[in-house]
């Protein structure tokens, strides 16, 4: 089968349910910053970073290792079940840790009368990570349609929730002037404890539903391999460890690094404002699912890495479309916000253009993944942490998130160079560097041609702008898009 038509129907089972998906989950944005101040977002944006952290920890890159054992080794079963048994070994005694000593490391955390929330996230964040070999399996064995489905019930238990929570809650608890039933399940103090207790059950749900899965553990724990999954695991910790600081990091430092009285709100706003950049991310998620496992698969085909490379072309040529769309289309897509969220606009750009670096690197690993070279992985997150850390703290003093983003683009477009530099020493592919610079500086020349070139009419903008991205659709069908079609 062509496999780029197989990987993009994979893309599409994994991707249209989760567009969907995430679609609705982003009405939760809108919710949310309608409902909450900028403050209490941005509290809710804090404590979904430090739990970005955890996740990590919790997994520290076995699901990479899953795949790539899975393509090695006979028995399928005794990969997944010592993969399995390995998080259950690391996750039950953690989850023990943050329950006994919840109010020392809310404290820790800033938050000393909110030992609840550590409560919360615990097992939120056990159950997700007793759920990863799972869905993996579910990846590997090309049950694409279970596994986005799943991840769309998810969606769809927690966006329940949060609407039970903060509308028809207070709505009912009004109604009946707090008195009755509703006086013992709501509390008309808290608003982004609701936030993390829909999460919390749409957690717990999706592990309930994937317990047999999760348990079925009759390929035994086999030492010997599960040393090997370690061996080639414990560098992604770091890389983990170092792409969190990148990806999230910022949030923590404007709390630290801004005056007290603003710190929560410009949060609120950063986290809102990048939440704008949907489209890129579900994309890049999407594909991530799919591709992953394909590029495992598909490794010990002779033309692997004319495919990769040729996948490489058509990524960027998507994520650049994803780009121009919400650029040329922001003014649409800010309406998903709040009047109080949008005077960070100026920074959306700026983060969808990291975020097609993010992915782009992303598309790069493969080289170190499938030379077993994953330390390099970490050397490159390592260092993509330093220069995230460094330019933010030297950033948001001057000017406050808006350094943030710029510090998220410098980080991830040096990652992607190092990357690509690395990875033609120890896995050339034959990438079209010129074609893929080309397609992105027609890109980003559109917008800047768009933006300060705007008609006054929006009618005729907007014209415009449909017609600059059938343009840039119609140049990549003619180079690119119509030789991956025709391929069988």
């Amino acid at each position: 089968m062509n496999p780029f038509k197989k990987l993009l129907g994979q893309t599409a089972i994994y991707g249209l349910p989760s567009i969907l998906g995430r679609f609705l989950n982003y009405c939760l944005v809108f919710l949310h910053t309608n409902i909450f101040v900028t403050s209490n977002y941005g509290v809710q944006n804090y404590f979904y970073a430090i739990a970005a952290f955890m996740a990590v920890v919790l997994t520290y890159g076995m699901e990479t290792a899953y795949f790539r054992y899975t393509s090695l080794e006979d028995n399928k079963d005794r990969v997944f079940s010592t993969s399995q048994y390995s998080l259950y070994f690391t996750t039950i005694p953690i989850l023990v840790l943050l329950l006994l000593f919840s109010k020392p490391v809310a404290a820790f955390l800033g938050y000393p009368d909110n030992a609840n929330y550590v409560v919360w996230f615990a097992l939120m964040l056990s159950f997700d990570a007793l759920t990863i070999i799972p869905f993996a399996r579910l990846r590997v064995e090309n049950k694409a349609l279970k596994f986005a489905s799943l991840k769309f019930m998810n969606i769809l238990i927690n966006i329940g929730f949060n609407l039970v929570f903060l509308l028809w809650f207070p709505t009912w608890y009004a109604n009946s002037d707090g008195q009755g039933v509703i006086a013992h399940l709501y509390n008309p103090q808290w608003n982004v404890e609701y936030v993390f207790i829909a999460n919390l059950i749409a957690s717990a749900v999706t592990y309930i539903v994937l317990l047999p899965s999760a348990l079925n553990l009759k390929g035994g724990f086999d030492k010997a391999l599960w040393k090997k999954l370690f061996v080639y695991a414990f560098p992604l910790l770091f890389f983990g460890m170092a792409g969190i600081v990148n990806e999230t990091f910022d949030r923590i430092l404007l709390r630290y690094l801004l005056p007290h009285d603003i710190a929560e709100s410009q949060i609120g706003i950063y986290g809102a404002c990048y939440k704008i950049s949907i489209l890129m991310t579900i994309f890049i998620q999407a594909y991530k699912y799919a591709a992953e496992p394909f590029f495992f698969s598909y490794a010990k085909e002779k033309d692997a890495k004319q495919t990769y490379a040729d996948l490489m072309t058509y990524f960027i040529i998507a994520t650049s479309l994803i780009f121009l769309a919400t650029t040329l289309f922001l003014d649409v897509a800010l309406l998903m916000i709040g009047r109080d969220f949008r005077e960070g606009k100026e920074i959306i750009p700026i983060l969808l253009m990291a975020n097609l670096f993010l992915g782009v690197f992303y598309n790069l690993s493969i080289w170190y993944k499938l030379t077993n070279k994953t330390r390099f992985g970490a050397y490159i997150a390592i260092m993509g942490a330093v220069i995230t850390l460094t330019l933010n703290l030297i950033l948001i003093p001057r000017i406050g998130y808006v350094g943030s983003a710029w510090a998220t683009l410098f980080c991830y477009g040096i990652m992607m160079v190092v990357s690509f530099a690395l990875g033609q020493k120890y896995y050339p592919i034959p990438y079209n560097f010129k074609r893929i610079v080309m397609y992105l500086a027609v890109a980003v020349g559109i917008y800047f041609g768009a933006t300060y070139f705007s008609p006054e009419s929006t009618v005729l903008k907007y014209l415009l702008n449909a017609v600059y991205i059938i343009l840039y659709i119609a140049l990549a069908y003619f180079l690119d898009l119509r030789k991956a079609i025709r391929r069988r």
